[in-house]
């Protein structure tokens, strides 16, 4: 018998999160680890679980996701994306709800890249007159 999940996508600076949902009882694992571990800080963990307070479905999906690339708040960042996607893939209704809370969107922002001739993206290397 297939197992029953729902998928999902994440994206947020260079973190990338594969999000499947399935029917449970609420348990968050990412790679392999439950949530706590991999995201020691509540305020990341409650970015993780929004898509899924904002729905009510707290406790009727457990997550199982990848996260791989950047930090910890990239990642965070992608996952609660890929959680918004699958649930919207699971019951499009939803969908109103999760786009009034911006949750659908993927945040565009990245680092810019250093250009020549100067220290940084946009920092310039100290002027001297004489």
């Amino acid at each position: 018998m297939p197992v029953v999940q729902y998928y999902g996508t994440g994206r947020r600076k260079t973190s990338t999160a594969r999000v499947f949902l399935r029917p449970g009882s609420g348990a968050i694992t990412v790679n392999q680890d439950p949530v706590e571990r991999s995201f020691p800080t509540e305020a990341v963990r409650a970015q993780i679980r929004q898509p899924l307070q904002v729905t009510e479905m707290l406790d009727k999906f457990d997550v199982l996701a990848t996260a791989k690339g950047g930090g910890i708040v990239g990642q965070a960042g992608a996952l609660r994306l890929g959680i918004a996607r699958a649930l919207c893939a699971y019951n499009a209704e939803l969908r109103p709800a999760l786009k009034r809370a911006g949750l659908l969107t993927r945040d565009p922002r990245v680092k810019e890249r250093k250009k020549y001739g100067l220290a940084g993206a946009r920092k310039r290397f100290q002027f001297s007159k004489r």
